[in-house]
């Protein structure tokens, strides 16, 4: 049954469930902020992560911010589930370019099976921050499958 409120640890079974993405350790992403139906992801930009004219991959862009929207869903789901992404849509809106982005991922309506959340994705540099996409997700409560939990 999905919680009014975020369950006793939440943040530490986030930050557990996130490490064991490896994906985000691939690229380099780290989770910096959890909250009750929030979660930030920062990313610094490095070359690794580019297309051909040196600005963050969209699919990499894409990736912390679907992250960012799923573990805000996690936060406020009983322990012993887990999610999956039924669905989302990112609009692009300026070349994911400065020292680092961050997505800023939060819980528009917690469900007991579906969850909608949003992720603001921002470009860091010090001339300042600018957002360059943002994805709105559907997020599946999964329960009682084999080998999926947090």
């Amino acid at each position: 049954m999905m919680a009014n409120a975020a369950p006793e640890g939440f943040e530490d079974r986030v930050r557990r469930s996130f490490a064991r993405q490896t994906v985000m350790e691939t690229i380099g992403a780290q989770i910096v902020r959890v909250a009750p139906g929030e979660v930030d992801i920062a990313l610094p930009v490095a070359p690794a992560v580019a297309q051909q004219h040196g600005f963050v991959h969209a699919g990499i862009v894409s990736t912390i911010a679907d992250s960012a929207c799923g573990y805000a869903a996690l936060s406020l789901m009983d322990p012993g589930t887990a999610v999956l992404t039924a669905e989302f849509k990112i609009n692009l809106l300026a070349p994911a370019a400065g020292d680092r982005l961050v997505a800023r991922g939060k819980v528009v309506r917690a469900g007991r099976t579906l969850s909608v959340a949003t992720a603001e994705v921002e470009a860091v540099s010090a001339a300042g921050t600018k957002i360059c996409a943002i994805m709105t997700a559907t997020i599946m409560c999964v329960r009682d499958r084999g080998g999926l939990s947090d």
